[in-house]
């Protein structure tokens, strides 16, 4: 079953991003596949226009349907998600996520926008007929650091947390499949720098 991580940063690479891509490998190691696609690389005009006539909106809109999945990472602008994300959700057909599991995920200066998720996007995620939108999963600035050797790391509270989202979004994956989900296994490794594995300007699969 196949994962599309959805990135809403207007800016690349960003904390969001590499969250993102984190949990992305994760979900991999657990044995499943995952594309990839940042709203920000798609073409503006085109996007904002809301024109299904551009080949690579389309692309776009197809690769949510696609998924079993969806990650979707954003940064907390103005107590809410971005308006790119915004504008790539307004894209969607109002069932684009019917039978969909979502994981949201977004990342902040701050603790006084820990809910921005939970009151600004998860009621957009249930509008679009998503079948399950887990708990989500905030991190600010503190609790992320990034080095340019060893990658993201995540402090102790906010790994336990990506932890559980990773093994509830994986369970909810294999259920679907009518599959038994693996034991439970120690899965976490350093995650490779933006050189080692760089991120496309469009989606593609992992």
């Amino acid at each position: 079953m196949s994962i599309l991580l959805l990135g809403g940063s207007p800016q690349l690479p960003s904390s969001s991003s590499r969250l993102l891509l984190h949990i992305g490998e994760q979900l991999a190691l657990q044995g499943h596949s995952y594309a990839k696609l940042h709203v920000r690389d798609l073409p503006a005009r085109a996007l904002l226009l809301a024109d299904y006539d551009d080949a690579a909106i389309a692309r776009a809109v197809r690769a949510v349907a696609d998924a079993d999945a969806i990650v979707i990472a954003t940064p907390i602008y103005k107590a809410s998600y971005t308006g790119l994300l915004k504008a790539f959700l307004d894209l969607l057909p109002q069932d684009g996520l019917a039978g969909k599991l979502v994981l949201p995920l977004a990342t902040g200066g701050g603790h006084a926008h820990t809910l921005a998720l939970d009151y600004a996007l998860r009621p957009v995620l249930h509008a679009l007929g998503a079948k399950q939108v887990f708990t989500s999963i905030y991190a600010n600035a503190q609790q992320l650091a990034w080095h340019e050797e060893r990658g993201l790391s995540l402090d102790a509270p906010i790994a336990e947390r990506v932890q559980a989202g990773i093994e509830e979004l994986s369970t909810g994956l294999f259920v679907l499949q009518g599959q038994r989900p693996p034991a439970p296994a120690d899965i976490s490794v350093p995650v490779r720098s933006l050189q080692d594995q760089p991120y496309a300007p469009q989606y593609q699969a992992a």
